[in-house]
């Protein structure tokens, strides 16, 4: 039997408080061509348990899974090795059942975790404060547009072109309640990034400026010009960083001019897992401003004999302090994505993480000289990390089908990133990591070769 607490005489009357006539309009923003209407397509109505397993299993063999196949998907989901023992380590009773802790000074193990994690943020982003993380990259960046204008007391958001469509797309749909004016354009299929067109945005009335980088089609921006400009207006600089590993190589958004750095931090740890959980990643450079970013804060201190302990420092959430005064409605961090991450990056440690990073700067390099080879290929990039952009004459979405039709995931056409710009159909962005061996990219390239008309 179903547990249905609320009567009909109970959701009239939550429905009239609320002011809203029916289950339905709560719905209202959801596409209607999104309902399910229906059965779900593929699935039978009735069938034994063993039916069922056999029935989705042959449904999942029509998947062409990473580990399967030569792998060459990024724009924000990265695939590397991660080692056993994280997964090993995070299913363990005491992290498994405590990740998010609701008396948090008895986890104490959980909240040294978080603390470790934290540390481990604010070097690699060259921060001064991290939070206990937060839902995921793209949240993290709305959080950190929001920061920046209850810190400036301003409204207009300038978005840079190459920052991740997703995660821009997040900005806006929050925006329509804030009221944030959001100044955004189409990335330009340049070299370089557009830098100076970016700047000349930048007004007296802007709030922060967001920046990514690397940016969606693999390039490295000027930050610290982008810092100078911003600073000059009294606005903010917000760096996105949706490839944690590209920063053993890079130098730190913080030590470049960044005011607020945020990021996706699924590459380490966390793995591609169909598309989530992940991880967002988010830290600042002045520690001043502590009490206005979101989510929640593990410091350490002493207890009661003088023995180190740790606590849940700040919780500037509205599930923790009134609903006026809380930072964020985000009510939890993503405790056991943040220990994954925190494990993987403990067994790297500063050396490893930048051998990793160089590992996938030199694959990436070896694919970028291999496919421009390829006839009617031409790779973008003047500068990247793991991640360049190669400009064919047809439609890459097209080639990206074909490709996998022959077995490689040879990327993701920029045509389904930006759908509405008829200008970038000819894009096919390309990541290449540590997990792709010399035959990989010998393999795309050659496929590429027989797909391309």
């Amino acid at each position: 039997m179903r547990y249905l607490p609320l009567t009909d005489t109970d959701r009239t009357a939550m429905l009239e408080a609320v002011g809203a006539p029916s289950i339905d309009a709560l719905f209202a923003d959801v596409p209607s061509d999104l309902y399910l209407n229906g059965p779900v397509e593929g699935l039978p109505l009735h069938a034994t348990e063993m039916a069922v397993e056999k029935h989705m299993r042959r449904l999942s063999k029509k998947n062409l899974a990473a580990a399967d196949a030569p792998f060459f998907i990024g724009a924000g989901a990265y695939r590397h090795h991660v080692p056993a023992s994280v997964d090993h380590l995070i299913q363990r009773g005491e992290f498994l059942t405590a990740y998010t802790p609701y008396q948090p000074e008895i986890a104490q193990g959980t909240l040294q975790m978080l603390f470790e994690f934290q540390s481990q943020v604010a070097r690699l982003y060259g921060c001064a404060v991290a939070n206990a993380s937060m839902y995921d990259g793209s949240t993290a960046c709305w959080e950190a547009v929001a920061m920046a204008s209850r810190v400036t007391r301003k409204k207009r958001v300038v978005l840079s072109g190459a920052l991740h469509p997703h995660y821009a797309e997040v900005v806006r749909t929050m925006a329509k309640f804030t009221e944030d004016e959001i100044a955004g354009s189409a990335p330009s299929l340049t070299a370089l990034p557009d830098d100076d067109g970016l700047i000349t945005r930048i007004d007296d009335n802007t709030a922060s400026v967001v920046v990514q980088y690397p940016d969606i089609l693999g390039r490295i921006p000027d930050l610290q010009k982008i810092a100078d400009a911003a600073h000059a207006k009294g606005a903010k600089l917000i760096v996105v960083n949706t490839e944690p590993v590209a920063l053993g190589a890079l130098e730190a958004p913080g030590n470049l001019g960044a005011d607020i750095v945020v990021g996706e931090g699924q590459a380490l740890g966390v793995g591609l897992q169909f598309g989530g959980p992940y991880l967002g990643l988010f830290a600042i450079t002045d520690p001043k401003l502590v009490r206005q970013m979101p989510g929640r804060l593990c410091g350490e201190t002493v207890d009661a004999d003088g023995k180190r302990g740790f606590v849940l420092t700040l919780s500037t959430r509205e599930q923790h302090i009134r609903r006026e005064k809380a930072t964020s409605n985000i009510c939890t961090n993503s405790g056991l994505c943040a220990l994954a991450f925190s494990i993987h990056m403990t067994l790297l440690g500063a050396k490893g993480i930048t051998g990793l990073a160089a590992e996938n700067h030199r694959l990436a390099c070896i694919a970028a000289d291999r496919l421009a080879k390829v006839p009617g290929v031409t790779v973008l990039n003047e500068n990247f990390f793991n991640e360049f952009t190669l400009m064919l004459d047809v439609d890459a979405r097209q080639i990206v089908r074909d490709l996998a039709d022959k077995g490689v995931l040879g990327g993701v056409g920029l045509g389904k990133l930006f759908p509405d710009i008829d200008g970038l159909k000819g894009g096919l962005l390309v990541t290449v990591t540590e997990t792709a061996s010399l035959e990989d990219i010998e393999t795309l390239a050659t496929t590429l070769e027989e797909v391309l008309p």
